[in-house]
């Protein structure tokens, strides 16, 4: 995987391809240069080969992904090697469904652009984790999710929906070996305009950012780039007054559909 991430690195690039205008309304960013730079492609490393599939063709992005995690869920079938019984997820709330595989495909720009309108996220996928299970917002079917629903949640985060088994909020220190990000600088994932997301804290100054626009976003160096690229970072405030929602906000970047 190191020796496809550096051939990668050598195709894409991490140089500052172009510098976005002046008057872009959406880049509220003051510390950053506001240049455009290519995603860095050892960010990739941090995927679940087991589920996803990254490809490169051009100045174009592929992610597909199986959605079948690395974890352990109370959401696997029973005779499953990864099925364990609910840790933080009330019994009684756990949504009908178990994990099952599924196929998602996201392409994106490998070097995504703040737009000049930001664009609201809706019902469904709007971005790959890590473990290759699709991101979701705060919606769950025509309301938003709601405290009763939240306890059916793993501690990963997720559950099962008509759609199939997705992320929601952070995942929580519950004892289990976690790929996910939980209150750090992790990679989390890909969002559908293709900047990558990353956990409450920021690698760049090891805390919370405080530069992020109204969505959170901002340009810094990363665990992943020595070169300052424009990435989101979960949002540091409680929803419904215990959890850390993955992405309640608008994307600043122009989506791509994920099929």
């Amino acid at each position: 995987m190191k020796k496809l991430s550096f051939l990668l690195s050598m195709t894409l690039g991490l140089a500052v391809m172009y510098s976005c205008s002046d008057d872009d309304a959406t880049d509220t960013d003051d510390s950053g240069s506001g240049d455009v730079v290519a995603t860095p492609t050892t960010a990739f490393d941090e995927f679940n080969t087991g589920a996803v599939t990254v490809s490169f063709s051009g100045d174009e992005i592929t992610i597909t992904s199986t959605a079948l995690p690395n974890h352990t869920s109370p959401y696997w079938t029973a005779n499953d090697d990864l099925y364990i019984q609910p840790i933080v997820a009330e019994e009684e709330s756990i949504s009908p469904g178990n994990i099952t595989e599924a196929n998602y495909t996201l392409t994106v720009s490998a070097s995504p652009e703040v737009a000049t309108t930001t664009t609201e996220t809706g019902l469904g996928a709007i971005g790959i984790s890590v473990t290759g299970v699709p991101i979701y917002n705060q919606s769950e079917g025509p309301t938003d999710v709601t405290e009763g629903t939240a306890s059916g949640f793993d501690w990963a985060g997720g559950h099962s929906g008509p759609t199939g088994y997705h992320y929601h909020i952070e995942a929580r220190d519950a004892g289990e070996t976690s790929p996910l990000t939980i209150d750090d600088d992790e990679l989390l994932g890909i969002m559908s305009d293709g900047f990558l997301i990353y956990g409450r804290k920021c690698n760049s100054t090891g805390t919370y950012p405080t530069d992020g626009d109204a969505s959170n976003g901002h340009y810094s160096t990363t665990q992943h780039s020595t070169e300052e690229f424009y990435h989101y970072h979960i949002v540091n405030d409680l929803y419904i007054n215990t959890y850390y929602l993955l992405f309640g906000v608008d994307l600043q970047g122009t989506p791509s559909s994920i099929m």
